[in-house]
């Protein structure tokens, strides 16, 4: 794997989604992304990302709490990190999230997980929905 690029704060403020490229780097974690080509596809809006647009997104990324798919796709996205002096300035909050999520217990973290799969928010809790409306109308109307 080659050698991440080094972007600063500074270069990564000037791609805040104005001016005439309308460009949109975001940092996380201390990573650099360039998200513009993404912005159309995001699931929750382009303007969640652009609100962000030019600034450090780690805390508002791991608040969400991203798939892990969605995780992965970060990587296509990635065009370089933070120079290590300014890693700590972007980070002073972050590990608060990350740490709360870390000292969940494991029964909750799974059933976390297990929420905010596709699996089950796309299938399984529509699927319960239909079965307690169905349930519902056969006791009412027979």
């Amino acid at each position: 794997m080659s050698e991440l690029r080094v972007i600063s704060l500074e270069e990564v403020s000037k791609h805040n989604y104005e001016g005439v490229d309308k460009s949109c780097w975001i940092v996380i974690s201390g990573k650099v992304y360039d998200v513009t080509k993404f912005l159309n596809e995001h699931p929750g809006g382009e303007e969640v990302i652009t609100q962000l647009a030019g600034k450090d997104a780690t805390v508002g990324f791991l608040d969400v709490g991203h798939s892990k798919d969605a995780i992965e796709m970060t990587k296509e996205y990635l065009i370089g990190q933070l120079p290590e002096s300014e890693v700590s300035k972007t980070e002073k909050t972050a590990p608060k999230v990350a740490q709360s999520k870390g000292n969940q217990s494991s029964a909750l973290k799974d059933f976390t997980d297990i929420m905010t799969s596709p699996t089950w928010t796309n299938f399984l809790i529509p699927t319960a929905m239909g079965l307690i409306i169905y349930t519902a109308y056969k006791f009412i109307f027979n």
